[in-house]
């Protein structure tokens, strides 16, 4: 029987797609958090740098059981333990830290861990990273991910950075295991009106990657 870490793992990885909060007002977070879940996105990732976002995971692992919600922006340990006591269900970070793999692995999470170059991807890997969060991805392109693929077959990668509407259907298809979206989905909503274009904009998104 897999671990919970373990499981939730490989129910991210089998998603295909991470939802990223990053907002600048705490009172536009839930609304676009509602967004993003009735556009049929099934794993949520609220950042560190968005206002009260310890807050938001505790709200949104409440309104929404059903959802994955994770931590991102995992700078340090002391974010590592804020998220894991708010109820993250995942980790994500934009760079390597051994300390923050310990702290969600004692918390039975796993951790999305950015990197970018083979020696920092197989650092995170040594200290018992769950997935590989290529970053930032576009900047480093398709192309860089291929070669990447032949020493670190196996390792399941997620790209985020830099992905939008425009190449997310070029990125799963190079054989990438997932992708993490931020500002296109997650969008400051401003009323109803705007809260139901983003949705149809959101089910378009998903419909149209096969998500």
């Amino acid at each position: 029987m897999p671990s919970a870490r373990k499981k939730i793992a490989q129910q991210i990885i089998g998603h295909k797609l991470i939802g990223i909060i990053r907002l600048n007002h705490s009172s536009s977070v839930q609304a676009t958090l509602s967004c993003l879940v009735q556009g049929g996105v099934k794993v949520l990732e609220v950042t560190s740098n968005t206002p009260d976002f310890c807050l938001h995971i505790e709200l949104a692992r409440q309104q929404f059981p059903a959802i994955l919600v994770g931590a991102g922006t995992i700078l340090n340990a002391e974010l590592a333990t804020q998220a894991a006591a708010a109820g993250a269900q995942f980790l994500v970070t934009p760079n390597v830290d051994a300390k923050i793999v310990e702290i969600a692995h004692a918390n039975n999470i796993p951790v999305l861990m950015g990197a970018a170059t083979p020696t920092e991807i197989a650092n995170a890997l040594g200290y018992g990273a769950d997935i590989i969060k290529l970053f930032p991805a576009n900047a480093l392109s398709i192309d860089y991910y291929k070669a990447l693929k032949g020493p670190f077959s196996g390792i399941p990668m997620f790209a985020v950075g830099g992905i939008r509407a425009n190449n997310v259907a070029a990125w799963l298809s190079s054989g990438i295991q997932g992708v993490g979206v931020g500002a296109e989905l997650a969008q400051e909503i401003t009323g109803e009106k705007s809260m139901a274009e983003h949705i149809r904009f959101i089910k378009q998104f998903m419909a149209s990657n096969d998500l």
